[in-house]
């Protein structure tokens, strides 16, 4: 495998014409992009039951499938482990998603997103016998998991359903590499010990890394003028020997662009840059005010349906520009037209689906004091 294929078309923050609709993206704009990705040798698609409410594996539909020969292309697809109910639930929902991307099989396959409360739906339903299944009959050629936990759990479930799978994918980048909550390091090791292939997603941690303050810009423009911020981080990835797939989600061609040059003129990750991530990933760290990677599930968790991860971006946006008073406006605009941050019940309920493994409830309480209360640096 060449470092080249291992670039991933993340479908689950692809570009909209509405800012606050996720249902609403911008095809003609998705098109291109997927005709540039296409003709320069890219072919991988990821997408899920969930993203953009529905509407991402329509737009692979329109973009790729109905546009592109079925040899051509490669598309992931992830049971929505949180909607199943009973072990008939595994086959509606898989018939479902191969109607609404017009295919009749899967390249990949995952149990999406196996964390503690989800992997006790999984087995209930029998979903990892029923993707074994799905491989025998030629439903799905690889198959796997996606997993937001810690290697404790990883261990759980590899030593008892490694065999029959073929990949992990793992929320992986330089800053979680040796966070002790997410132990990105030690998960990666233990796909490599069961043999198994790691895809890469979060590779930019919901934009965490290429967000940064202007301290740290500063550092990476010093480091090294010509490389974006995002190469930097991609480059980590892909440069790991047993990663076959690097996910970027991109929802602007100037990102396409960048990504497509990165993998273009690929370079190994070397040891002075290895150096200097490590550094900038202690720097991020004290930076970053929550490390939400704003995937969204502690919404779904949420019985208030609080826009946790909208929240928690203007915080740490505000956090780390505390000259500007823009953010509480913003901070207000988003409570009146959604749930306030302040209507948390303190239950509870999204910990166990954090990816981070944050104490959310505790933080969105810091979130109502810095913005009713005024701004302070973060330290």
């Amino acid at each position: 495998m060449t470092y080249k294929s291992k670039f991933g078309f993340g479908c689950m923050r692809l570009p909209q014409t509405d800012a606050d609709d996720p249902t609403s993206i911008d095809q003609d704009l998705f098109n291109r992009m997927v005709d540039i990705y296409m003709e320069k040798g890219f072919s991988y698609f990821d997408t899920s039951y969930a993203y953009h409410n529905g509407m991402s594996e329509t737009a692979i539909r329109k973009a790729v499938v109905e546009r592109y020969p079925r040899e051509s292309f490669q598309i992931c697809d992830k049971m929505p482990t949180w909607a199943l109910t009973s072990e008939k639930d595994n086959e509606k929902f898989v018939n479902e998603m191969l109607e609404r991307l017009g295919i009749d099989y899967f390249d990949v396959f995952f149990i999406h997103n196996i964390n503690v409360p989800w992997l006790k739906l999984a087995e209930k339903c029998n979903t990892f016998e029923y993707v074994k299944k799905m491989k025998e009959e030629g439903i799905a050629k690889k198959i796997g998991f996606s997993f937001h936990d810690n290697s404790k759990l990883l261990k759980k479930v590899l030593d008892k359903y490694g065999d029959m799978l073929d990949i992990v994918q793992l929320e992986l980048n330089y800053l979680d590499w040796e966070d002790p909550s997410i132990e990105a390091h030690k998960c990666y090791d233990l796909c490599v010990e069961h043999g198994l292939d790691v895809y890469v997603m979060e590779p930019l941690k919901g934009g965490v890394i290429v967000n940064p303050s202007e301290e740290i810009k500063k550092d990476f423009n010093e480091f090294n003028p010509d490389k974006s911020i995002a190469s930097f981080a991609i480059r980590f990835c892909a440069s790991l020997e047993h990663v076959k797939i690097v996910l970027s989600g991109m929802s602007k061609m100037d990102d396409l662009l960048d990504n497509c040059d990165t993998y273009e003129n690929f370079e190994v990750l070397n040891r002075e840059e290895s150096e200097f991530l490590e550094r900038m990933a202690q720097k991020l760290a004290e930076s970053v005010a929550v490390p939400c990677s704003e995937c969204g599930y502690c919404v779904k968790a949420c019985p208030e349906m609080i826009p946790i991860p909208e929240y928690f971006h203007l915080y740490n946006t505000s956090k780390n520009q505390p000259e500007s008073d823009i953010y509480r406006l913003y901070y207000d605009k988003l409570g009146n037209e959604k749930v306030p941050a302040d209507e948390c019940t303190y239950c509870s309920t999204c910990i166990e689906h954090c990816t981070q493994k944050i104490d959310i409830p505790e933080e969105l309480e810091k979130v109502c004091e810095h913005f009713e209360n005024g701004f302070t640096p973060y330290g």
